[in-house]
């Protein structure tokens, strides 16, 4: 880990890196995905996958505050994963320690915010959007470079403690496994509930209202169609095409320092935080 050569990945420029790295055989790596802003943009999608284990949405009802707080928990997962995939090693361990620090009080009946199992499904959950979201906007992506994402995304449940070895080893392996925990998930009454907060908040800023119906249409069109009519999100395919296109056109062509710029934000703040 550490600070990554500044590398231009937009528009031409972005054409010419992917050319290039096919010539060399230099496989795409986390830290040429995961400061991409548009991933933020599934940030919802992997939310209501999480709330829909049935562990982890008690423990979000029980123990967090979407209502009067909606952005702690993007704040909190930002963090983590910018600061151990940017930050050094001793960057990355302060913020480890901290996210268990704060699961610790998060247990009751039938769930444990450290349980391993459901911390692999909340880092699966981190993986497949992250993927989905980049691969709708820049296209397929190769077998080499994703066999080589999945294996580098396996940092965000091992840096808390998941074992290795219950990371999936190949994407057929995470398919196996995707559809396994697929069958499990249901949208009980918590879940719900947390998720009308998440979707329609009554508090925070301003601009974050403004968004939220152009993210409803994001996160309508990328979850698979059980798990959307179980939350009961609308899907206006005319409009999530539209956006998609928008996304496509106009995203790679931002300059490189935009479109990393939340990435940058993060790291600073926990710097400033910890000094």
């Amino acid at each position: 880990m550490g600070e990554i050569t500044p590398m231009p990945r937009g528009g031409a420029e972005l054409q010419e890196l992917c050319t290039a790295a096919a010539q060399w055989n230099v496989p795409l790596r986390i830290a040429d995905v995961s400061a991409e802003a548009v991933l933020l943009a599934g940030g919802a999608r992997a939310i209501l996958l999480q709330l829909a284990n049935p562990g982890v949405s008690r423990g979000v009802a029980e123990h967090s505050d979407f209502a009067r707080r909606p952005l702690e928990r993007l704040h909190g997962t930002l963090t983590y994963l910018y600061v151990i995939v940017y930050g050094t090693p001793a960057e990355a361990h302060r913020v480890a320690r901290e996210v268990g620090e704060a699961h610790r009080p998060v247990h009751g009946e039938g769930y444990d915010a450290r349980d391993e199992r459901a911390q692999l499904w909340v880092a699966a959950t981190l993986y497949d959007t992250a993927m989905r979201l980049y691969e709708h906007v820049y296209g397929t992506i190769d077998d080499d470079d994703a066999e080589q994402l999945l294996a580098d995304y396996a940092i965000i449940g091992t840096t808390l403690g998941v074992p290795a070895a219950s990371w999936p080893a190949s994407r057929a392996a995470f398919a196996e496994y995707w559809s396994r925990e697929s069958v499990l998930l249901r949208v009980d009454a918590p879940a719900h509930a947390v998720a009308q907060e998440l979707m329609h908040p009554t508090a925070g800023p301003w601009w974050l209202k403004a968004i939220m119906p152009t993210i409803r249409v994001l996160t309508a069109g990328l979850l698979d169609a059980p798990l959307r009519e179980a939350y009961g999100l609308p899907l206006d395919e005319r409009r999530f095409a539209r956006l998609s296109r928008v996304i496509r056109a106009v995203y790679p062509r931002l300059p490189r320092a935009l479109r990393h710029a939340p990435m940058r934000h993060y790291l600073r703040r926990f710097r400033s935080r910890a000094s």
